[in-house]
């Protein structure tokens, strides 16, 4: 099997559209086309349908994406055996809008010259992200498991940054002027957060967020795209969103989506990278550039599996301190 048309699959897979794997991959277009084509044939089974926006994954080939990131990864790993230090350190995050995204372009535009990888495993269960750190499929994973006990022994959890949650509401929103919000006033509004998938982080935070404030979080539905919610908040009198203060968004003008900072407390998302044991070289000043990021101003509220992680981290003192910077540690 052709290992560059299964690298060419997985891109394609994981940014949507054969024209953007094709200018990561530094070939053309019609070259990705060929190879795609020529592993569809090879398997018997159509990978893609194409969309306006690019392409989706068939059901065949959803089945056949993890495996082909291993034999990718296979393959990076084999290269990397004889050429120390040539692969490009590569960081799964949640989304390319995503501020885990946002603050790695940050570093990357103060350190142009670094060797980046940034990809999106697509994936909800946090486990399967720690899978793909420990077989190196990935050399970190922004990703948090809420209940640090349930690491793999030889992958680490470092909580790099919180991101401060807002509002996002339109503009006849009955909070659309407010300069900013409380928690408490939040509670009784309908609050809708599409897509909280089942045994997610992000279905644990939310959840401890109901239970500390008594929040009226609207999960009901499938989850139609951010530019549908968006549309939704713009013409509701009710319904707002919240989203991370980092977090990349475009709309219309027409709109008029108002961001309102939610305070006392803040309500932090924190984020922690999932890393090996023996982590990629590149990764100690990506960890340095976080610990230097400004802290959230208080009070600030946070869910607990961050105390139990830091508690985790103390105990694993030995094994920790290989991975974090002398900057970042006691955070």
């Amino acid at each position: 099997m052709d290992t560059e048309a299964v690298r060419s699959f997985v891109r394609a897979a994981e940014l949507g559209q054969l024209q953007h794997a094709a200018d990561e991959l530094g070939v053309t277009q019609q070259a990705v086309s060929k190879r795609i084509a020529a592993l569809e044939r090879e398997l018997g089974v159509r990978l893609f349908t194409r969309t306006a926006r690019g392409v989706e994954l068939t059901a065949d080939g959803q089945a056949f994406l993890p495996h082909a990131r291993g034999v990718v990864a296979g393959v990076d790993r084999g290269i990397a055996a004889v050429r120390p230090g040539s692969r490009a350190l590569r960081i799964d995050v949640l989304g390319l809008r995503s501020a885990q995204a946002v603050v790695l372009h940050d570093y990357w535009r103060s350190h142009p010259g670094t060797e980046l990888d940034v990809v999106t495993l697509r994936v909800d269960d946090p486990r399967v992200a720690a899978a793909a750190v420990r077989s190196g499929e990935v050399d970190a994973s922004f990703r948090t498991l809420p209940d640090p006990a349930a690491l793999p022994a030889d992958v680490r959890m470092i909580h790099v940054f919180d991101s401060a949650l807002e509002l996002l509401a339109g503009p006849r929103h009955p909070l659309a002027d407010a300069p900013s919000v409380t928690p408490e006033e939040l509670r009784g509004l309908r609050i809708r957060v599409p897509g909280i998938a089942p045994r997610s982080e992000w279905a644990e935070f939310y959840d401890q967020l109901v239970t500390a404030f008594g929040l009226r979080i609207d999960a009901a539905g499938p989850h139609f795209g951010d530019e549908v919610l968006l549309e939704a908040l713009a013409e509701s009198a009710e319904v707002a969103t919240l989203v991370g203060a980092r977090d990349r968004y475009t709309w219309p003008a027409r709109f008029g989506l108002r961001r309102i900072p939610v305070v006392n407390p803040v309500l932090a998302y924190p984020l922690s990278l999932l890393v090996p044991a023996h982590p990629h070289p590149g990764l100690r000043p990506v960890l340095a550039h976080f610990a230097n990021l400004a802290p959230l101003p208080e009070p600030v509220w946070r869910p607990s599996w961050i105390r139990q992680e830091v508690q985790l981290r103390v105990s694993q003192s030995t094994s920790a301190q290989t991975v974090l910077p002398p900057s970042a540690r006691g955070r």
